[in-house]
């Protein structure tokens, strides 16, 4: 693919992307536990009535973002913006590293969220409908295991360049739980019944369509 045409795609991917941003961007869940012990995630923090009838909120999901922009070229800004990409890994896992080390050779800003605990396992398979690693979404995409050939197809479509634009002086910023464990509240009375929000549905792909520009079909 020639330059003028990725160039060409990248723009036309941008356009595409726009309706799609309040999905991309969204930043945590919170985890719920309610005063009869049912687990309930939402995106919404809960209300100071739900706290007071028992519900605790002892974890958060971390689901994206978390990437350093203000240090990177505008060009590499702008893409990040538009399609983040958080890499989900666990130690001890081979193509978990491989993943980490495509990244990070191609110099993609990126967020890394570890499933190391039974809680991390069931936030992941809320995520991604599995629990399966590595896991990775690129904006609105998920990436289910690894391939080479095939994150790199998708990188190239949403428009990160080839080899690394980061400045010298750029640090990423270190992998994360992705339910990190916060303070639980004073218990109150199990009176009153745990909340009903229930956790958003992970964004799932677009059917793919195919073109000389995009061979691989993929749509953000």
């Amino acid at each position: 693919m020639s330059a003028i045409r990725r160039a060409a795609t990248a723009t036309a991917l941008a356009c595409s992307a726009l309706a799609l941003l309040p999905a991309a961007q969204a930043q945590q869940v919170y985890r719920i536990v309610g005063p009869d012990g049912k687990v309930t995630f939402s995106d919404q923090a809960p209300s100071n009535a739900a706290a007071a009838s028992g519900a605790q909120v002892n974890s958060t999901l971390h689901s994206g973002g978390g990437v350093e922009t203000n240090a990177l070229p505008y060009a590499l800004r702008q893409v990040v913006s538009r399609y983040p990409v958080t890499l989900y890994s666990a130690s001890e896992c081979s193509p978990c590293a491989s993943a980490r080390a495509l990244l990070m050779q191609r110099g993609v800003p990126f967020a890394e969220r570890t499933v190391n605990t039974n809680e991390d396992i069931d936030a992941l398979k809320r995520l991604a409908g599995e629990a399966n690693l590595p896991f990775a979404t690129i904006g609105t995409q998920q990436l289910k295991g690894f391939s080479d050939v095939e994150w790199k197809q998708y990188l190239d479509a949403a428009g990160y360049p080839a080899q690394s634009q980061l400045p010298a002086n750029y640090r990423r910023a270190p992998a994360t739980p992705l339910v990190a464990q916060v303070a639980k509240p004073a218990a109150a009375p199990a009176s009153a019944a745990a909340p009903r929000d229930a956790a958003p549905a992970a964004a799932r792909p677009a059917a793919p369509t195919r073109s000389n520009a995009n061979p691989a079909g993929i749509i953000f």
